[in-house]
């Protein structure tokens, strides 16, 4: 333990509580933990829902567009405007308080709901996705900052467990109510759903948002101090090597074509200018400049194995939720609704893995099994899914093989949740949530871009021969012969197979991350809760006595007697 370390520990333990000593755990009343807490879930459960839920309506909603060329841009321009935003509006809360950036978000996402269901094109509906997926970043990333901050540290074990049940729950939920939805009413449904729900969620949480005396606010930095170069790097650097392979399959051998070069290339130069850029800040302007990645996190084994582990297994995540629909409904000839059941073994497990992981590590943190385990079960789910049957029957092993995929990926959601709360410093809880955030949704847009990718140049090669290029373009099936129609569905389950492969592969290397995350002697939650006070401590005292201009130690002040209900040592900031 270093020394200042040891000088908070001497605080937290016996020294001074106040001005001088770390801060005393506020306790918010039951009456507004409840209510916010739904809140915050309503909002986490709709900023995930709508990652899927137009999964199983893609199909519709290219027929009522004309065209199918396009319908994966739908779901893309979620994830990747979700993707691009996480961390920054967690260091925007920073700037402009948790309760304003929530709102913000929450009026981006609603908005664009609703002006989802009035798109009259592809175009319009790409657009409004984009908005709607910007205010989903936000509700997802603040959320994930603001559990640990408004429950009180006996109940702090159990907010990774539910976090990832509600992810898990609500990705896997979302192709089902689509389907449903879509099925029984129209696909403009999907979004419109969000209205109800979403008005309950911020009126439930303006009203119980505490006052300044009920919770410990985090302190706000300056907006001077927000990363906007590092923010727009990310931002572009993501988007373009995702485009990369998005349009790239357009061409039969893309590997060597502009549209596929000129975006990758772009992108990986802003990827590492991002990552001179975040070192320059680490080494000369950390006090002037609020850093995306702290180097603080970088040199933490475990929550970077995490964060890894993260981006990988969202690749087969989100490869699974979009494929298995469209191949239920193109290969099998099923309708969205048998489709969007059709992964009902899949909502199930995803939610008992995470719930599973949340009980495992509640009071020591075992991260490292849940991780481990959950990896191996993604793999054989994916391997065993790339060999489902490419005929017009429905292979129902297909369920089966669901349920190892559900499990494994909740095991590993709820646990990078985990280790994002556990495994980092006090002022690096907001960054560190939103990391993650980020990297799922980063795996899940390469998922849904190697996806089209794949499809595309399996189209070209099976089908170049056998529809004209405006059936090609449009993959109208009720306009195609019985051979034609038998041709495509070919192509969807040889394209169906090979991605599943892929993810087969990136499975497998995820479990290389997770056996990086191994502890000889795991800590106690509650041992590693007073480690975070310890050192926030330490870092609060130095920041005082560098204000002072001094390195004496603080004052101790006389002795008081404090109230059972203030003793309590808090871990926020």
């Amino acid at each position: 333990m270093s020394k200042e370390q040891q000088v908070g520990a001497k605080y937290q333990n016996g020294g001074p509580q106040g001005p001088q000593g770390p801060p005393k755990e506020i306790l918010l009343p039951k009456s507004r933990l409840l209510p916010l807490s739904i809140a915050l879930c309503l909002g986490l459960f709709l900023s995930f829902l709508d990652s899927s839920i137009v999964s199983t309506a893609l199909v519709t909603i290219g027929d009522d567009f004309g065209s199918l060329s396009n319908i994966n841009w739908i779901a893309l321009a979620y994830t990747l405007c979700d993707l691009g935003c996480a961390v920054l509006f967690t260091s925007m809360s920073d700037v402009f308080g948790r309760r304003n950036a929530y709102i913000v978000a929450f009026i981006l996402f609603f908005s664009a709901s609703i002006g989802c269901g009035f798109a009259r094109s592809t175009n319009q509906l790409i657009a409004l996705r984009s908005i709607q997926g910007i205010g989903g970043s936000g509700l997802y990333s603040l959320a994930m900052v603001m559990f640990p901050e408004i429950f009180p540290r006996s109940m702090r074990k159990w907010i990774g467990a539910v976090a990832g049940g509600v992810v898990g729950t609500s990705g896997i939920l979302g192709p089902i109510l689509g389907g449903i939805i879509t099925h029984f009413a129209s696909w403009k449904w999907i979004f419109w759903l969000n209205a109800p729900i979403g008005v309950i969620s911020i009126t439930m949480f303006l009203l119980a948002w505490p006052n300044a005396d009920q919770l410990r606010h985090p302190e706000r930095k300056l907006l001077k101090q927000l990363d906007v170069i590092g923010s727009f790097l990310l931002i572009a650097a993501s988007v373009l090597v995702v485009f990369a392979f998005q349009e790239s399959g357009s061409h039969l051998n893309f590997w060597g074509t502009a549209i596929f070069i000129a975006p990758l290339a772009t992108g990986a130069i802003c990827w590492l200018l991002l990552i001179g850029w975040e070192v320059v800040i680490g080494v000369f302007m950390e006090d002037k400049i609020s850093p995306l990645f702290p180097k603080s996190l970088l040199t933490r084994r475990i929550y970077c194995a995490g964060a890894l582990s993260a981006v990988i297994t969202g690749f087969p995540y989100y490869v699974v939720i979009y494929n298995v629909p469209l191949h239920l409904q193109i290969v099998n000839g099923k309708s969205s609704l048998m489709a969007g059941l059709g992964l009902l073994p899949l909502l199930v497990s995803t939610a008992t893995g995470s719930m599973l992981a949340g009980a495992v590590s509640s009071k020591r943190d075992l991260s490292f099994y849940t991780m481990t385990v959950g990896s191996c079960l993604l793999t054989l789910g994916t391997g065993l899914l790339s060999t489902v049957s490419s005929g017009s029957a429905i292979d129902p092993k297909i369920y089966g093989f669901e349920v190892f995929v559900g499990l494994g990926f909740g095991l590993c959601v709820s646990t990078s949740s985990i280790l994002a709360a556990i495994q980092c410093e006090i002022k690096d809880h907001a960054t560190a949530q939103g990391i993650v955030a980020q990297a799922r949704v980063l795996g899940g847009s390469f998922g849904i871009a190697a996806s089209t990718a794949i499809l595309r140049v399996i189209e070209a090669r099976e089908l170049s021969s056998v529809l004209s290029p405006s059936q090609l373009a449009a993959l109208d099936l009720s306009t195609l012969n019985a051979a034609q129609s038998h041709a495509v569905r070919q192509a969807y389950a040889h394209a169906f197979n090979h991605i599943l492969r892929i993810s087969t592969v990136l499975s497998g290397i995820s479990i290389v991350f997770a056996l990086l995350s191994y502890q000889k002697n795991p800590p106690t939650l509650a041992k590693r809760s007073q480690q975070q006070v310890a050192a926030e401590t330490a870092r609060q005292i130095a920041i005082r006595r560098r204000a002072l201009g001094t390195s004496a130690p603080p004052p101790h002040p006389p002795a008081k007697e404090e109230s059972a209900h203030s003793s309590k040592v808090s871990d926020i900031s």
